[in-house]
C-alpha cells in the first residue's frame, strides 16, 4: 500500500496525506526528493521520490514511449548501486502496456496507472510478469478499484499505489483496512480423530507472542506438515498453574509450520518482531496479528497424530497441561488430557508448499 503525495503543492497542504498515511499503516509514500526529514519527522515510513536522496528507500522513474531504453539503463545504474527502484506507467496504450512488461523485468516495482482505470491491462501485466522478481502496483483513487486491483487474475497485483486527492485523506485508512480484510481469510476447519499422544523427549519450542489480545476460542494454526495445521489455543484460559496470557499462544515446536495471511505459510523459527501471523477461531474466522516475539525455551515435547480421511497428521507441542488444541465443538482440550479417540480441528489442504507458498506439487511429508 502506497500513498502518492507528491504533486504541485505546499507541503502544508500534503503534510495531512503523508500522516494520514502513517497513521494508517500503509507501507510507503511518495513525495519530493527534499521531503524526506519531513516525513520522517512525521513517522517511520518507506520514503519513495522521484530522485536518490539521503533517506530515500526507492527511486521512482517516470516511462513514456519514447524513454524505455533510457529508463532501464537507468535502472539499472541505480541497481548497481545498490538503490531500489520502481518506473512508474500510465498505461493509455497497447504500445505502453507492453513498454511496462520491458521496463518491469529490469526494476524492483512496477507502477501501472491505467487512465479511466481498466483492468484488461492491468491482467496482461500481471500474467506477463508472474514469473518475474518485480512488485506491480496498480494506481487507484478508492477502495474499491484497490480491492479489485490485488483479485486480478487471483493472482493480483503486489499492492497498490493510491492518489488520494479525489477522496481525501479519510480514503487512505479506507483503502488500508480493506486490505486486512482481504489478508484475513474464512477457513474452513474440519475434525480429525486423534491416533496417537506420546511424550517424545526435549525439544526447542515456540511461543508466538502478539502484539493483539486473543479471545477464548481463538489460537493459531500450526503442523509438522503443510497439509495438516492444528488449531492450538491462546493461553487465554485460567489455570491454577499460571496466569492468562491472552497474547500468546505456545504453538509447539521450532520446525513446524504456522499459517500466515494470503494463505502462505513459515517455520515458526523463521518468524520474529513485527512480521504477521494469522488468527483463528473454531469457526475459521481469522484476523491477522503482529507478533512482538518468539520466545523460544528447551521443554518436554508431545506428539499428536491425527487421522483424517485416510490422511495421519502430526504435530509437537510442550507437553505441558497449559496446551490446549480445540474440539470438534469448538472447546479447548489439554493436551494432558488428550486421548486417542478424541476430535480435534484441523485446516487441511491438498498442495504442497514451496517457500511457503501453496504449489501444486507431489509431496510427502513424514
Amino acid at each position: 500500500m502506497w500513498v502518492k503525495a507528491n504533486w504541485d503543492e505546499s507541503w502544508e497542504r500534503r503534510k495531512p496525506f503523508v500522516s494520514a498515511a502513517i497513521d494508517a499503516g500503509a507501507d510507503a509514500v511518495i513525495v519530493k526528493p527534499d521531503e524526506v526529514q519531513k516525513v520522517l519527522k512525521l513517522g517511520s515510513i518507506l520514503v519513495v521520490a522521484e530522485a536518490p536522496a539521503p533517506g530515500v528507500s526507492v527511486t521512482v522513474l517516470t516511462v513514456e514511449k519514447s524513454n524505455v531504453d533510457r529508463i532501464i539503463r537507468e535502472a539499472k545504474k541505480l541497481s548497481d548501486h545498490g538503490k531500489k527502484v520502481a518506473a512508474s506507467v500510465e498505461v493509455s496504450s497497447k504500445e505502453l502496456e507492453r513498454a511496462a512488461v520491458k521496463i518491469g523485468k529490469s526494476v524492483d516495482y512496477l507502477i501501472a496507472v491505467t487512465p479511466d482505470w481498466k483492468v484488461i491491462p492491468l491482467e496482461n501485466m500481471v500474467a506477463e510478469l508472474q514469473g518475474s522478481d518485480v512488485g506491480v502496483l496498480a494506481g487507484v483513487k478508492d477502495a474499491g478499484e484497490a480491492k479489485l486491483a490485488v483479485e486480478t487474475l487471483e493472482i493480483g497485483t503486489a499492492g497498490v499505489l493510491l492518489d488520494p486527492r479525489e477522496r481525501g485523506a479519510d480514503e487512505i485508512k479506507k483503502v488500508c483496512e480493506s486490505f486486512k480484510q482481504l489478508a484475513a481469510d474464512q477457513l474452513k476447519l474440519v475434525p480429525a480423530k486423534v491416533k496417537t499422544v506420546r511424550p517424545v523427549g526435549s525439544g526447542d519450542r515456540a511461543c508466538v507472542d502478539t502484539t493483539s489480545l486473543m479471545t477464548v476460542g481463538e489460537g493459531m494454526l500450526v503442523g509438522s506438515q503443510a497439509g495438516g495445521l492444528f488449531l492450538v489455543h491462546s493461553e487465554t484460559l485460567p489455570s491454577e498453574f499460571v496466569e492468562p496470557r491472552p497474547f500468546r499462544v505456545n504453538a509447539g515446536a521450532v520446525h513446524a509450520y504456522v499459517r500466515l495471511p494470503g494463505g502462505k505459510t513459515k517455520y515458526i523459527s523463521e518468524l520474529g518482531a513485527g512480521d504477521e501471523v494469522l488468527v483463528v477461531d473454531a469457526q475459521g474466522k481469522a484476523r491477522v496479528c503482529v507478533i512482538g516475539r518468539i520466545k523460544i525455551e528447551r521443554r518436554p515435547l508431545l506428539l499428536v497424530e491425527a487421522e483424517r480421511e485416510g490422511e495421519v497428521y502430526k504435530t509437537l507441542l510442550q507437553n505441558a497441561e497449559t496446551i490446549n488444541l480445540v474440539k470438534k465443538d469448538g472447546k479447548p482440550i489439554s493436551v494432558a488430557k488428550l486421548k486417542p479417540g478424541d476430535e480435534v480441528l484441523l485446516l487441511t489442504e491438498r498442495a504442497g508448499r514451496h517457500f511457503g507458498v501453496k504449489v501444486e506439487e507431489s509431496l510427502v511429508e513424514r
